[in-house]
């Protein structure tokens, strides 16, 4: 059984759906050992409270250098022994050192159809708002492994969802957290907890 930390900095519904995949059996092959969120007022660390699951708040405000704080976070992860980091809706750029110490052991869900709509400052509404302003009729999102760049990472999976006349980037967000994101980031962690995918030449493979 892998050992799971999720990363996150909001509500936690991307959270949710992994305790709810772990529930249901749909996880079989990894278990959430800890919660790390840099918002000390993130409602995901109340999920993680209510689902029994160890949580705490590692804050950039709480150091007096972005190099502490990158230390404490990447500290905290391997003292926890965790084999798989997850990011789900983390909005904190992810430390150089952690990106060596777990390489290929990082995943991101973003909410679109990389590359489309990603990189620097792409994150949130933000997205939803490029996608409608650009007139896609197709968005989505995408289950990457993290490495130094912004959203350059080997893609594990990806699903389409459909762009609605009359969307709004709320109604697009709230489209692509259902209809995508919430299947394929549990996906994405069981395939890798079990072994099923690799990075091979800077694309993942099926095993």
């Amino acid at each position: 059984m892998k050992k799971a930390a999720v990363l996150v900095s909001g509500g936690g519904t991307n959270l949710q759906a992994i305790i709810d995949a772990k529930a249901s059996g749909l996880i079989r092959n990894a278990e959430i050992s800890l919660v790390i969120s840099n918002n000390p007022s993130a409602y995901a660390l109340t999920r993680a409270k209510n689902a029994g699951i160890k949580a705490s708040c590692i804050s950039p405000s709480e150091f007096d250098s972005r190099e502490a704080f990158n230390k404490a976070l990447t500290d905290a992860l391997i003292e926890a022994e965790v084999d798989l980091v997850v990011l789900a809706g983390f909005l904190v750029i992810i430390p150089r050192e952690m990106v060596e110490k777990f390489r290929n052991r990082i995943i991101n869900v973003h909410p679109s159809l990389i590359p489309s709509f990603c990189g620097t400052g792409c994150y949130g509404l933000k997205v939803h708002e490029k996608a409608l302003s650009r007139g896609v009729k197709i968005t989505g999102a995408t289950v990457h492994f993290v490495d130094e760049g912004t959203d350059t990472g080997p893609i594990i999976l990806q699903k389409a969802v459909e762009v609605k006349d009359g969307d709004t980037a709320e109604t697009l967000q709230k489209r692509v957290m259902e209809e995508a994101e919430w299947k394929i980031l549990p996906e994405a962690i069981e395939l890798v907890a079990s072994g099923q995918v690799k990075v091979v030449d800077g694309k993942t493979v099926r095993v």
